[in-house]
């Protein structure tokens, strides 16, 4: 490969990499064609992109980007998954394509300055909260107090309400029966 055609891959590798928080790094080997086509599409179907990589060039456009640092995972032939969805459920999807098949090497993944290796970093991150899921409990945090307020607002009101019902339907009851004779 020619100097300048390297120099055209790296760019444009670099301009995919500036813009992402994260990446996964899987080894393409030993996967086949179908099984290929089969896992590139389910990751689109996620808003994901799979790029074959040499690692040299991929070392070098990862220079002054927010994924420089997972040049560890860069061992043989790699392909780097990228993209739009968050990397725990890049990791889960990753641990099903696993499942299917065997072959499938996975080599790590690299977010939030934090580099998970191997099967087992795959798994510990597959794990971890998405964005959405964060944020939606730290939005049942926020609103837990409050609703315990309104449950301890409400509930007196609601027992002295019980309460009143129960005696007005006592009351009820006694005037709808015949008042008793006196004895004589």
């Amino acid at each position: 490969m020619s100097k300048k055609v390297k120099n055209l891959i790296t760019q444009e590798l670099s301009v995919k990499l500036k813009s992402l928080e994260g990446v996964a790094v899987i080894s393409p080997r030993g996967i086949d064609g179908i099984k290929n086509n089969l896992l590139r599409r389910s990751l689109r179907e996620q808003g994901l992109r799979m790029t074959v990589v040499k690692n040299s060039l991929a070392r070098r456009a990862s220079t002054g980007t927010q994924v420089a640092g997972f040049e560890k995972l860069l061992d043989g032939p790699s392909a780097l998954i990228h993209g739009t969805a968050s990397m725990p459920a890049v990791a889960r999807l990753l641990l099903e394509a696993k499942k299917k098949n065997e072959k499938l090497e996975l080599r790590g993944l690299y977010f939030d300055g934090d580099l998970y290796e191997g099967d087992k970093g795959v798994e510990r991150a597959s794990k971890l909260p998405t964005r959405t899921e964060a944020i939606a409990g730290l939005v049942g945090m926020m609103l837990g107090p409050g609703r315990r307020l309104a449950a301890s607002i409400k509930g007196p009101g609601g027992k002295l309400g019980a309460v009143l019902k129960t005696v007005e339907d006592k009351a009820k009851e006694k005037e709808g029966q015949p008042s008793a004779a006196p004895a004589a």
